[in-house]
């Protein structure tokens, strides 16, 4: 196996040099096209913007170190990407139907403390993401929360309920997210499944909302509203 050849193959100084100039100015094209995207453009992507960086890329990428493409090539195909990315959102503003197809709607994940599981399913969200960004927003169990939806941004925005109003619910930390072993018929119990939050029987008890039989502990106590 030639290590040489694998590695350098029949590269010249002189077009080394030109890669790294197209490097440079594709660098900045890519940068300009952003700039006039608008500031939406490099914050969250939704799916046809992830599409449009896709295509900004391959195209850059072409031009940035095969000698037979032209800059010019890659600066055409901007344009046309840019006029349709500024076409689809004039398109986007003016129509909610046409919104709806490229970026969906948000998601309900969790609605006056209980798990809205089919949207969970639907949009293939797993337990244990969704729990780390409620943890990160500081939020112990969804006793603590009154609706989280999932964006179309991928974001997870969460509506707490007021100190007074926070009840028992769910918790969201390993330790604590476990079955329960041991039943006591004055504590709250939290079905792992749906969230839903009640006295039991026996710990086999069925859930009324989503038939599930694993329950875990219920929390009520919550730190931040302690201080």
């Amino acid at each position: 196996m030639d290590f040489i050849k694998i590695l350098l193959a029949d590269t010249t100084f002189t077009f080394a040099a030109e890669i790294v100039l197209r490097s440079v100015l594709m660098y900045f094209l890519i940068i300009l096209v952003l700039r006039f995207s608008g500031k939406r453009g490099v914050r969250q992507l939704s799916i046809f913007e992830i599409a449009i960086i896709l295509s900004l890329g391959s195209a850059a990428g072409d031009a940035m170190f095969y000698e037979e493409v032209p800059i010019i090539h890659a600066v055409i195909v901007f344009a046309v990407i840019m006029a349709l990315y500024r076409l689809t959102t004039y398109l986007m503003m003016k129509s909610d139907a046409f919104e709806t197809v490229l970026e969906g709607r948000p998601i309900y994940i969790v609605k006056n403390g209980l798990l809205i599981v089919e949207d969970i399913k639907q949009e293939k969200y797993s337990y244990d993401e969704f729990f780390a960004e409620m943890r990160q927003k500081k939020i112990e169990h969804l006793g603590q929360v009154k609706m989280a939806l999932l964006e179309t941004d991928g974001c997870l925005s969460v509506i707490p309920y007021s100190k007074e109003n926070i009840k028992w619910g769910l918790p969201l930390f390993p330790d604590e997210y476990q079955i329960a072993n041991h039943h006591n018929v004055d504590h709250f119990y939290s079905c792992m499944l749906c969230g839903q939050t009640q006295h039991l029987n026996h710990l086999n008890e069925e859930c009324p909302r989503c038939q599930n039989t694993k329950w875990a502990k219920s929390c009520l106590y919550c730190e931040e509203y302690q201080n």
